[in-house]
């Protein structure tokens, strides 16, 4: 600022305030009724060499902070002609982890007033935006004659999607305010009128249709890791040994509380902690309702069944085992093994009768 404080503020009073419509020599008021201690926006931007300042203070010999009083009346300021552009800067990233630090030197150069903050295109609300768009209308408002241009860095800092971007650039043209691109296809400054408005819907969509790719590949690359076994997110605080043993304890009786410390969590940046109770509960409970067994399913060795065999040699059959005997005691052995033979041939499930022909043919071949 070329002017002194004093030269500041007497320039600002020889204006009426906009704002709280204080008269000309007299400083701004707050909505309590008492003198502000900062000259407001839409004031001092009347003096055309105030205009990027960040703000103006009210004078001591004002009082500032005490009840308002009306000062002496002075002569109005003389109209004078525009001066230089009034650029608001605006600096956004998503996440924390991402650095503003290249934005906000891109930008420094050219505004002194710059809006910054981490937030996602995601949240609807976003508050330094809201109020860089604030501060570019008052300005317009209280001096229609002043060049006001939005400075970001690049167009996905502005906009969540094409749509959103196309409603933004309606609201500067109603305003008249300008929109200035420090990098990308657009590089320079875009009036909101005539045939710039339909380029700068072609770049909306082409930011769209980028912003998809990038989902598109993102969603890739996590369908590629899962089947790798990788599937993100955090760490289980419960994995499956632990659940193993917190059930068997349940089962024995022991508390959850009891459980929860003897349980340790082995990763994540809890590690080498106990799980919470609340934890504890919720797997338990999780695992009653998939009906998860409580531990490894044994396979034991199963124990040989009783078979009822029926057959002249079982002595289940009393009728054929009084005509073998019969048979036997009369010495017609031939005509026994005689019968059996047929009966194996036939099919007859006999175990007895097979033993038996077995045997008769081995001698036979010796």
């Amino acid at each position: 600022m070329d002017l002194t404080p004093d030269q500041a503020a007497i320039a600002v009073e020889r204006n009426d305030c906009p704002k709280c419509e204080a008269p000309a020599g007299s400083a701004c008021r707050t909505r309590g009724g008492k003198t502000a201690t900062k000259y407001h926006t839409a004031r001092f931007i009347l003096v055309p060499a105030l205009r990027e300042e960040l703000d103006v203070l009210v004078l001591e010999d004002r009082g500032p902070g005490r009840p308002w009083k009306q000062g002496p009346p002075v002569e109005a300021a003389p109209a004078v002609e525009a001066a230089k552009p009034i650029r608001i800067g605006y600096a956004r990233c998503s996440t924390a982890q991402q650095e503003l630090q290249s934005q906000l030197d891109a930008l420094r150069p050219v505004c002194k007033r710059i809006f910054s903050e981490k937030i996602s295109t995601r949240v609807k609300t976003r508050p330094k935006l809201e109020a860089a768009l604030k501060l570019a209308y008052d300005i317009k408002e209280a001096a229609p004659d002043q060049e006001v241009i939005l400075t970001v860095h690049e167009l996905k800092r502005l906009a969540r999607n094409a749509a959103e971007l196309m409603t933004l650039s309606n609201q500067l043209q109603r305003a008249g305010v300008q929109l200035e691109l420090l990098t990308g296809p657009l590089t320079g400054i875009y009036d909101p009128n005539g045939m710039g408005a339909m380029f700068f819907a072609v770049l909306a969509v082409a930011a769209q249709l980028d912003r998809n790719y990038i989902r598109e590949k993102t969603l890739e690359g996590q369908v590629a890791a899962a089947t790798k076994g990788n599937h993100g997110g955090r760490p289980k605080v419960i994995d499956d040994d632990m659940l193993l043993f917190a059930r068997a304890l349940k089962d024995k009786g022991v508390p959850v509380p009891e459980i929860a410390k003897k349980l340790t969590i082995k990763t994540g940046k809890n590690a080498g902690q106990h799980p919470s109770v609340a934890s504890v509960y919720r797997a338990l409970a999780d695992a009653e309702e998939t009906g998860a067994p409580a531990g490894p399913e044994i396979i034991a060795p199963r124990r040989p069944t009783r078979v009822d065999l029926t057959g002249p040699g079982s002595g289940t059959d009393p009728e054929l085992m009084e005509r073998l005997t019969r048979q036997v005691m009369d010495g017609t052995t031939d005509d026994v093994l005689h019968t059996l033979v047929e009966q194996t041939e036939d099919g007859t499930n006999d175990v007895v009768a097979a033993l038996l022909a077995q045997a008769r043919l081995e001698g036979e071949d010796a």
